[in-house]
């Protein structure tokens, strides 16, 4: 993407890898749209534990996206399109996925891995949907075959995942046992669908769900915070079991019993949306729009926000969500009073 540099915007920088402080609001150049692209003004970001992994060094943005500003998703209003960028027009309520970069006012995407805002959402409601519903739905349905009458696992129950995770589980017609470190988490949980909630002791929690399912085992794991938890995961996994690692906030190694993987005929599997190549982002978002948006436009979804911050406080934000105290999205809005008079809207509709 080229750079007119005369036209400039705010952005959150990374000044240098450390802790939350490192994060800078700053006047950096605004990006402009080329051939296929679209140019979208953001009115709200979310933050997820990708971007804090981001700020310490330890995930780098995609080669094509800006390395120093975070953000994976934003919610905004189309503001310039590239010539064959499909049929957008300027002022549209869009929002998706981006590598990286939406911690600004502006961001520059492929014109195809757009989306239509629901009617019924805000833009500070918007910006809690792409990440976690686009991530809990490839990973259940499209990848592990979720079908009504599974019992599926979900650790970590109460991130952005999480939730959306246990309202698919339940739009689907799936028992969804989740996991946490707290009561609170799960009581919360639960007003969302979930059907029982396990406190997670010493990271251990195969047991329990072995009562929960009367000994049989869960037929899908959808684990999120990676490490030991998958040796537990094996543990409780159904016979020809599926299990998919989406975080790894608890480590990149596990002690894997091979056995129990070969006698059991499981399935074990790992996903990531932000390196996918441009053509599979495209195809994520089209089962979203198709799949997806309908279950929120009927009220079998929404978006759940724990927290929402000024661009100004993504630091603070970022220390929100290291002290675990999110239950569902921890939000960046850029306009507080056109958000104030979005979400009024949103309300009474």
């Amino acid at each position: 993407m080229s750079v007119k540099t005369q036209e400039k915007m705010r952005a959150v920088v990374i000044s240098k890898f450390g802790e939350p402080e490192v994060l800078k609001v700053e006047q950096v150049d605004a990006p402009q749209p080329e051939r296929g692209e679209v140019r979208v003004r953001v009115k709200a970001t979310a933050v997820n534990r990708a971007d804090v992994v981001q700020r310490l060094g330890n995930y780098p943005a995609p080669p094509d996206c800006p390395q120093n500003i975070p953000g994976l998703e934003f919610a905004g209003v189309v503001d310039a399109i590239g010539d064959g960028a499909g049929p957008w027009k300027i002022g549209d309520r869009v929002f998706g996925l981006c590598g990286g970069g939406a911690y600004a006012e502006y961001v520059v995407v492929h014109g195809r891995t757009l989306a239509p805002i629901p009617q019924n959402l805000s833009f500070i409601e918007a910006a809690a949907v792409p990440e976690v519903f686009i991530t809990a739905y490839d990973a259940l349905v499209c990848q592990m075959r979720l079908v009504p009458g599974d019992n599926v696992l979900i650790s970590a129950v109460g991130s952005g995942v999480g939730t959306a995770a246990v309202q698919i589980v339940k739009a689907l017609g799936a028992r969804s046992i989740g996991s946490s470190r707290t009561i609170e988490k799960l009581d919360q949980a639960k007003k969302l669908g979930m059907d029982d909630g396990i406190v997670v002791n010493g990271g251990k929690f195969a047991e329990e769900v072995l009562k929960l399912t009367g000994g049989h085992g869960v037929d899908l794991v959808l684990e999120l915070t990676g490490g030991a938890y998958v040796e537990e995961d094996i543990a409780c996994l159904a016979p020809q079991g599926r299990l998919i690692v989406v975080g790894l906030v608890a480590g990149a190694k596990a002690n894997v019993n091979l056995g129990k993987v070969l006698s059991n005929r499981l399935e074990i599997k790992g996903t990531t949306l932000r390196r996918r190549p441009l053509e599979e982002k495209i195809q994520v978002t089209n089962v979203f729009i198709k799949q997806i948006l309908p279950l929120f436009e009927k009220g079998l979804l929404k978006p759940i926000v724990a927290e929402t911050f000024k661009l100004e406080s993504a630091a603070e934000a970022h220390h929100f969500m290291q002290a675990d105290k999110n239950f569902g999205k921890v939000i960046l809005s850029l306009d507080s009073q056109f958000e104030a008079i979005e979400n009024h809207s949103a309300n009474v509709k």
